[in-house]
């Protein structure tokens, strides 16, 4: 087993990968993100390769500034996304990738390592509290729609469309 940083000549298997990990995101989308990332001076790719040089797992690294939950220095070293292919598991490839991102984050000047996993995943829940992490925060999010408004224009210019239809008889 080799871990690298992943280059331009990588990228193709890393986007390969990625796109296992994350199914919901179209190929473009996938490209534009690792491309971006690959270009980054905060974030990095990392590749496991098998003894015959397939690539058989990633981690996306990340430096986050922003609120990590229950982070107590900023920036905090983030893993973006882990991956390792499932006949691959179990063979301690994930925990080799978590101890290279605890060192990724200690040269980068951190104290902690954070990552967050989708409620309906507790396999990743199982596999990160056997490598050290603590949970520290579940969550839910929620969105809605909403009606544009046009804030240089009149009130009756952006009154509803649908009309509210009186109670009173």
């Amino acid at each position: 087993m080799k871990i690298c940083k992943v280059t331009q000549n990588d990228f193709q298997e890393w986007l390969n990968l990625a796109l296992e990990l994350w199914p919901d995101y179209s190929c473009a989308e996938m490209e534009v993100s690792l491309t971006n990332l690959l270009h980054s001076d905060r974030e990095q790719g990392i590749l496991v390769r098998d003894d015959h040089g397939c690539a058989i797992a990633f981690m996306n690294l990340s430096l986050r500034s922003d609120y990590v939950p229950d982070a107590t220095k900023s920036p905090v070293a983030y893993v973006e996304g882990i991956y390792v292919k499932a006949e691959y598991r179990n063979q301690d490839v994930g925990k080799t990738l978590i101890q290279y991102a605890e060192q990724w984050a200690s040269e980068q000047g951190c104290i902690e390592l954070a990552l967050d996993a989708l409620l309906d995943n507790p396999a990743s829940h199982e596999f990160y509290t056997k490598v050290g992490f603590r949970e520290v925060e579940r969550v839910v999010f929620f969105i809605k729609s909403i009606v544009a408004v046009n804030l240089t224009a009149s009130p009756e210019e952006n009154r509803p469309i649908i009309e509210a239809r009186s109670l009173e008889k």
